[in-house]
Formats: structure tokens, C-alpha cells, sequence
């Protein structure tokens, strides 16, 4: 029997039955105290980036990203399909607000559309771009939702990587700077909460590394690659500086970063002491000069001639400290204790292993346990967020209107059920942002993968909360798991 039969002769199908297209009457269940209890005050959230729903892609004055050039060549994302429209929010914001406050979430993560505020990345910005954030900051504390904003979700100014080669350029990385000042000057009087840079490895080894499959999608040299890599870690550290420089008031800065997992194979001392090396391994280009201010001796031998060129003051920029530490986790990586110069060796997923939809996504659970756990260990972090966490599936809508993914509450149960044996152990994680509040763009697969917990119907742009919604509704209101 697979997890969908066995779900189907459970409780979560008997709700599904019960289930109607605007509520569910799962309501009176939720009182009752969790055994699986989050601390007081766990920030539930959920989270959006511009690109991928905010549409008006020419609208008061916003000029093409990367991405609005990289979608439209024939044969880069799957269908052709663009985010020129995506979910149409720069619209209809007010109504997804008021989906999330219903939803019962206290913290939204979203990202600025950097060429919305600056058009060509630098020089004269649009008011009219800044004034949109404005609004919707407005509504989002209205609505008691604490915004938590990202300044680069991977839409550069088009601008930018005509006229310098984009994030292969140190001058991006000042521009960079100049924006987060900024924002920080306009925006820190709605906004405390501030994350520099979404997923570095997803940006600069998908968009300029050997094969390209995200925007600009050019293809780079491994020198050209470190290098760029570098100067992405001072961006972020260059925009550290400027949140705390110009915000006004209170501002919390850090970072929300795809660090690349690690497990043991088998929960002993050897295996657990073998991940934790492998951790730091599996990082060392990105998290390892943020967090200790160095590069690895094994990185820059490893690349040789081809190693990044920098100072001494550049480290120290790109290590400034951080606030909190914003982690996506998705999957992560087996090891076992070896008798090598690692220390460890990687296992090999075997044909079998489960995976989501999306083919990148393997299922694995653990994964939200271990990378904070480790992580905590090897860097000594204080304080977590889980700033994505979800996952993709073939979502459908019956003839009564609903979409009953319990695929996805089998997923959210069982990664929610390892956060909450991690939080219980003193893991500092305080806070869960869900990926994602709406059906989206999903880059080079476009719209054929839905990680929304709210089905989008992008024809007519109808919403309609799916099973999901509720199970996460539940699990806000009850604060942990049955």
C-alpha cells in the first residue's frame, strides 16, 4: 500500500469528504493542547518571492529582470511560460493578505523586486515601485502578519547584466548595496526584519556556472564562476552593513540560504561526527566564509589557479554578523563515518528512495532535524528560521471544488514532526515559513509544478485554499501536531 492509499482510509479522507470549498469543519478539533508543541511565540509563516506572483512585469515603471528576458527564449522554461502575469498579486494583494490572515499565520516572508525599485539597478529609483511595498507593508500589518522582506529573490536588473556581466561584476555588488540602503532608508519604519540574498548557489552555479538553467543562463569558465561567487558574499555582506547604517529604528538582518545538508547515515557517534564534517564540506563556498570569515583551505586548493582573488577587509565585510540565520530545507544527504581523508563518504540514493514531484526533491524528513542541529554545532547560530520548507505535487481540483493534496500533509506532517523533535531538544529554530502561500511560477518548470498550499487557477486567477491550507491552520492554531 503506497502513502496515498493509506491515506485515503484515514481521518485526514474523512475530513477531505466533509470538505468544502471555502472552509472545512475541522475547527472544534483544534482546541485541544498539541503533545507535539511548538514554544510560545513560534513565528508560523508563510512565503512568496516577487518574481514568481507579483506579475506586472511593465507596470508604473518597472523595467525587465533577468528572468523576463530568460523566460521568453524559446525553449528555457517549460511551455513558455513567463511571469509576466504569475499570480497577478501586485493586484490582488489585498485579497492574499487577507487568505493569510485567515490562514492564522503571524510572519510573511516576501521579497522587493529590485527592478521595481530601481529600474536599471542603480540611479534615479521609481516611486512608484517603492509605493507598491508600501502598501502592501500596510496591509500586511493591518492584517497582524509580521513582514519578513528579502531584497534579492534572483530578479537582477536586466540593466545591470547588460552593462556589467550582472553578478560576475564587483560593481553589482555595490549596486546591490545602494538598493538595500535604500529600502532600508524607506522601508525599515514597516519592515524589522531583513534577509540580504536568497539561495546563492541557485542563482550563481544555476544562472553562470558549467550548465545554466536559470537566469542569465550563461554559461562561465570555473574561474569566472568563484569569482562571481565571491562577489555575491559581498553583496550580502555590503548589505548588511547598509540595513544597519540607514534603517530606522530597530532592524534584524540576515539571510535566507539553501545550505546543503547533511545526516548521518545511522544515529551514533562516528556517523553524527562524520556529518557534522561533511556539513561544513558540503558548504565551504558559501557558509564558511559568512560564518568564520575564511575560505576553506580545501576550497582554494581544490580550485587552484581558478581560486576567487580577494582581501583581508572583504572577508570581514562578507562575515559581518547576523541577527538570524534564515535556513530552506527541502532534502538532505546521507553519510557514514570512512576511513579517509574526508572522514566521511556520501551514500548514494538508491533508485527506490522516495522523492516529491519536482525531480530535485527527495523525500526525506530528517532533513529539517539535522541541517539546523548541525548547523547550530559546527557554526555555533543562535537563532533559525526555516525560511522555505514544502513541496510540489500534482494537484488537481474534483468536480466539488476541492484539491484534497494529502500527498502534501503527508509531507508538512512529517518534516513538522522532525522541527518539532529538533525545537524540543533546544535547536533554535523560531519560526516556520511555508513554501508557499500560492500556486506560482516555479522558474524553468513554470507552471507545471504547484507548491502552494492556495490553488491558483491562472486563467481566471480564482484562489481556492486547498486541504493543505487547513491542515497548516490547524497546526498554527493548536501550535505543534496531533
Amino acid at each position: 500500500m503506497d502513502r496515498r492509499d493509506f491515506l485515503k482510509t484515514g481521518s485526514v479522507a474523512a475530513a477531505a469528504g466533509a470538505l468544502m470549498p471555502a472552509e472545512v469543519a475541522v475547527a472544534s478539533a483544534v482546541a485541544a493542547p498539541a503533545p507535539h508543541a511548538f514554544p510560545k511565540g513560534f513565528v508560523w509563516g508563510t512565503a512568496t518571492a516577487a518574481y514568481q506572483v507579483e506579475g506586472a512585469w511593465n507596470e508604473d515603471g518597472r523595467l525587465p529582470s533577468v528572468w523576463d528576458t530568460f523566460s521568453k527564449i524559446p525553449g528555457k522554461v517549460r511551455n513558455g511560460d513567463t511571469g509576466d502575469v504569475a499570480d497577478d498579486f501586485y493586484h490582488r494583494y489585498k485579497g492574499d493578505v487577507a487568505l493569510m490572515k485567515q490562514l492564522g499565520v503571524k510572519g510573511f516572508r516576501f521579497s522587493i523586486a529590485w527592478p521595481r525599485v530601481f529600474p536599471t539597478g542603480g540611479g534615479a529609483p521609481n516611486p512608484k515601485g517603492l509605493d507598491f511595498y508600501k502598501r502592501l507593508l500596510d496591509e500586511l500589518h493591518a492584517a497582524a502578519i509580521e513582514p519578513y522582506c528579502t531584497l534579492f529573490h534572483w530578479d537582477l536588473p536586466q540593466a545591470l547584466e547588460d552593462k556589467q556581466g550582472g553578478w560576475r561584476s564587483r560593481d553589482t555588488a555595490l549596486a546591490f548595496a545602494d538598493y538595500a540602503a535604500y529600502c532600508a532608508t524607506n522601508l525599515s519604519d514597516r519592515i524589522t526584519n531583513w534577509m540580504t540574498i536568497n539561495e546563492f548557489r541557485s542563482y550563481i552555479e544555476g544562472g553562470y556556472g558549467n550548465e545554466p538553467h536559470h537566469a542569465p543562463g550563461i554559461h562561465n569558465s570555473r574561474a569566472v564562476v568563484a569569482q562571481t561567487r565571491h562577489y555575491a558574499l559581498l553583496a550580502h555582506g555590503l548589505a548588511v552593513q547598509a540595513i544597519r547604517a540607514h534603517a530606522k529604528g530597530k532592524a534584524r538582518v540576515g539571510i535566507a540560504e539553501d545550505v546543503h545538508g547533511a545526516m548521518p547515515a545511522i544515529e551514533s557517534a562516528e556517523h553524527i561526527r562524520a556529518a557534522e564534517i561533511a556539513l561544513r564540506d558540503f558548504n565551504e563556498m558559501y557558509e564558511v566564509p559568512m560564518f568564520e570569515g575564511k575560505y576553506p583551505e580545501r576550497y582554494l586548493n581544490g580550485l587552484g589557479a581558478d581560486a576567487p582573488k580577494f582581501t583581508a577587509e572583504e572577508l570581514r565585510i562578507i562575515s559581518a554578523p547576523l541577527d538570524f540565520v534564515g535556513v530552506n530545507i527541502y532534502t538532505t544527504q546521507e553519510v557514514m563515518a570512512a576511513d579517509n581523508p574526508d572522514g566521511y563518504v556520501r551514500i548514494p540514493r538508491p533508485a527506490t528512495y522516495p522523492r516529491l514531484m519536482a525531480d530535485w526533491l527527495f523525500y526525506n524528513p530528517q532533513a529539517i532535524y539535522w541541517t539546523p542541529k548541525l548547523m547550530q554545532k559546527v557554526w555555533g547560530i543562535r537563532e533559525m528560521y526555516i525560511t522555505e520548507n514544502g513541496c510540489s505535487a500534482a494537484d488537481t481540483m474534483n468536480a466539488a471544488g476541492q484539491v484534497l493534496d494529502t500527498d502534501r500533509i503527508n509531507y508538512l506532517r512529517n518534516y513538522l514532526t522532525q522541527l518539532q523533535r529538533g525545537v524540543s531538544e533546544g535547536v533554535p529554530v523560531k519560526g516556520y515559513f511555508l513554501w508557499s502561500m500560492l500556486d506560482n511560477f516555479e522558474w524553468a518548470k513554470g507552471y507545471a509544478e504547484r507548491f502552494g498550499i492556495t490553488y491558483v487557477d491562472f486563467k481566471t486567477q480564482k484562489r481556492t485554499p486547498k486541504l493543505s491550507y487547513e491542515f497548516y491552520k490547524t497546526v498554527i492554531q493548536r501550535n505543534g501536531l496531533a
